[in-house]
């Protein structure tokens, strides 16, 4: 899915300015796997992440971009952790700070597949069998993975 309008209304006024955007991580398990995707703009690995839209809940956020970035059908499960990704340059000059909420998904039904134009490739990966991929997003898995029902904080 390309920038969402309400991002772009917002940068016709304040230009490539940071934003401090909500944005949500859904890491998807399916018995031992992982759903990645890998980003079409940096060619990295990563769980499904996305932006909030004006008035949308998180979870429904979270399973929005699944379905839309995999076709796979999930379910948010659990806040798995809250955290704050590192001020982002896109390519187009834009900045942009994120405030993540990880969700733990659950595969519901879906084949993998790429989506949108987001990505580039989709996969199952068992869970000790991850790409590389940066610090963030293993540890974003790893909350997800913990059994423990709070959510993780970076403190």
């Amino acid at each position: 899915m390309p920038t969402p309008d309400f991002i772009l209304a917002l940068r016709e006024k304040i230009g490539h300015a940071p934003l401090w955007l909500p944005g949500v991580t859904a890491v998807v398990l399916d018995g031992t796997r992982v759903l990645l995707v890998r980003r079409a703009d940096s060619g990295e690995w990563t769980p499904v992440t996305g932006i909030v839209d004006p008035e949308e809940q998180p979870a429904r956020a979270a399973i929005r971009e699944v379905l839309e970035e995999t076709g796979v059908v999930a379910e948010a499960e659990r806040i798995a952790g809250v955290g704050v990704a590192p001020l982002r340059a896109h390519a187009n000059g834009d900045l942009a700070a994120y405030l993540d909420l990880t969700f733990r998904c659950r595969y519901v039904a879906g084949e993998a597949q790429v989506g949108d134009d987001e990505s580039v490739e989709v996969g199952w990966f068992e869970r000790d069998a991850l790409p590389s991929m940066r610090d963030e997003f293993h540890e974003r898995i790893a909350a997800a993975l913990d059994d423990v029902p709070a959510a993780h904080f970076v403190r």
